[in-house]
């Protein structure tokens, strides 16, 4: 369900932060890398900034766009050298752009496989920037995986403690506790909150924290009472609580009804083909995934191509699904899940 941190989702980061991240005076082919890794042409971008090192350009923020196009190739040992390289550039005292950069360098060293050098990296952050609560839970979550659940725990009581009533957070910990095993030591986080009296809680706040903790008709109460004033995050978990109630096609109208009456949303559209995947009507399904496909720039791309090809299947459209997976393939070439698909699809 939650998808907002770097080390899970580089793409959705790339599109942003390294856009923001250049200067106003870099160079035409530096910035020409950029906006290649904002549309996902990671070997266009490598070839613009091999050209922005001919002509001299920003060096810092050319090692940095190389790092951020390795690693969206999955190249991680490439990725990592040329962030160190751009880390190397620094001045004495580190800037935001150190600690960016540095974010960047976890992640490479976690896909690459490194996850005790990525905690190193994470520790070195919150030893100059106690209040980074992101790398405190970044680094809580890779210790988890290690099965250091002690440090793990002092690391995420470090995030909350930066801001206790941040329920994203929150959210963010019970979702890797429970990913990880080890959901008795995540619900306190939540459950601390809802049962704080003196907290004033907003209806979508109480529902959505109802709703992780697995309290699905109170969150479904909740949600609904905040229809009114909610947006796209209270029709997505209002939807999912139908679902996880059993009733697809009620969900599958809180979705169709929030699209038909607001700016289109990739999300949204991914939600409601999976629920048109479940009631069996895979021509509304595959319709619901190009129509998120569609929206420019949405952080869902990966899971509605992938979801798309699943449609084709389910459709006997097994051309279309071989084609659609080797496209999808170039893009994420490290999703093991996909390789087994194709090599499925292959043979049929």
């Amino acid at each position: 369900m939650k998808d907002k941190k770097g080390f899970l989702l580089l793409a959705v980061l790339a599109v942003s932060a390294c856009l923001a991240g250049c200067s106003t005076t870099a160079g035409e082919n530096l910035l020409q890398g950029m906006d290649q890794i904002g549309q996902m042409d990671y070997e266009g971008a490598l070839k613009s900034f091999e050209a922005a090192t001919v002509n001299k350009e920003n060096m810092r923020q050319v090692y940095r766009g190389q790092g951020l196009a390795y690693l969206g190739l999955t190249d991680y040992e490439n990725a990592a050298a040329c962030l160190e390289k751009a880390l190397d550039l620094g001045g004495p005292v580190p800037d935001q752009l150190d600690f960016d950069i540095n974010y960047y360098l976890a992640t490479a060293y976690y896909k690459g496989g490194q996850t005790e050098k990525a905690i190193a990296v994470y520790t070195a952050i919150t030893d100059l920037r106690p209040q980074e609560k992101d790398a405190w839970y970044l680094k809580g979550t890779m210790e988890l995986e290690l099965g250091q659940q002690d440090q793990a725990a002092a690391d995420f009581d470090r995030a909350v403690a930066v801001d206790e009533n941040d329920y994203d957070m929150r959210i963010d910990i019970f979702c890797s506790c429970s990913k990880y095993g080890y959901g008795e030591m995540g619900s306190p986080y939540l459950e601390e909150v809802v049962a704080d009296d003196s907290l004033r809680l907003s209806d979508y706040d109480r529902g959505r924290i109802q709703f992780y903790l697995g309290n699905y008709e109170e969150a479904k109460t909740c949600l609904e009472s905040a229809q009114g004033s909610g947006g796209a995050d209270v029709a997505s978990l209002l939807g999912q609580t139908y679902e996880k109630l059993g009733d697809y096609n009620y969900a599958a109208s809180v979705y169709s009804s929030y699209l038909e009456g607001n700016q289109a949303d990739a999300q949204i559209y991914n939600q409601l083909g999976l629920c048109r995947l479940q009631t069996g009507d895979y021509e509304a399904a595959l319709e619901a995934f190009e129509a998120g496909i569609a929206v420019e720039g949405n952080a869902s791309m990966q899971s509605l191509r992938f979801n798309r090809i699943v449609a084709y299947e389910y459709l006997g459209q097994f051309d279309q699904a071989k084609l659609a997976m080797e496209q999808y393939l170039a893009l994420y070439p490290d999703d093991e899940n996909a390789q087994r698909e194709y090599t499925f699809l292959k043979t049929r």
